[in-house]
């Protein structure tokens, strides 16, 4: 084997240590910031993890992270991430949903449910994260000791994305969006306002492509 054979199969190796060392070291990583898992996690990679004491965030059975390390080539090197930023924040994730390099930030609620696929590097938040009136962001007021009126009063509505759902990669889901049953959200589209269920939808707001035959669905 030439240098670069040696060089190539050396971080394989490395590769593969670190997805087992983190496979096993990301739920208790999860569990001391008080993330209730399910069965059978499988979290690739670093995740950056922003949990508020008092919020609840829930995971059920058979979920899966993928984050950075080019473990989804179409997110390269970018890192999944879960913020719940206020006590009173919930984050619910169903049993068997999928997703690489997501950002879930949340202010009020996010709710996920079963069989759900995120494509690579989408971000799903359910604020404005900043206020719209330009005077309350430039004012400097600040809420508490830590958060400035301007975060504080940022708009939110709770989003819903429903079972058997797809959305395809660098999507922006965005605050009080319900996403319906068995739709399918197209790669990079934002989306402002909710989709009903069974459709193929996307664009820049995102909008009805058509409807989804729905007389073969497996359940």
């Amino acid at each position: 084997m030439t240098f670069m054979h040696h060089l190539t199969f050396f971080f394989r190796i490395k590769r593969k240590l670190v997805q087992i060392i983190m496979l096993r070291l990301n739920p208790i990583k999860f569990a001391i910031y008080g993330i209730k898992l399910g069965k059978r996690a499988c979290i690739y990679n670093h995740v950056y993890l922003h949990v508020h004491p008092k919020s609840n965030v829930t995971i059920g059975d058979s979920f899966t992270m993928t984050s950075g390390d080019n473990f989804n080539p179409l997110c390269r090197n970018i890192k999944g991430c879960i913020y719940l930023e206020r006590e009173d924040t919930i984050i619910k994730i169903g049993n068997h949903v999928g997703m690489s390099s997501t950002c879930l930030w949340a202010k009020r609620e996010i709710v996920i449910d079963d069989y759900v696929n995120i494509g690579g590097d989408c971000i799903i938040m359910d604020s404005d994260a900043h206020n719209l009136d330009w005077r309350v962001r430039d004012s400097g007021e600040m809420f508490d000791t830590k958060t400035t009126m301007d975060v504080h009063t940022a708009v939110c509505k709770p989003i819903h994305i429903c079972s058997h759902v797809l959305i395809g990669a660098r999507t922006i889901v965005l605050k009080g969006v319900t996403i319906g049953r068995g739709s399918v959200i197209a790669a990079g589209s934002v989306v402002t306002k909710s989709i009903p269920e069974n459709v193929i939808a996307g664009g820049n707001p995102c909008r009805i492509i058509k409807e989804i035959n729905t007389s073969c669905n497996p359940r």
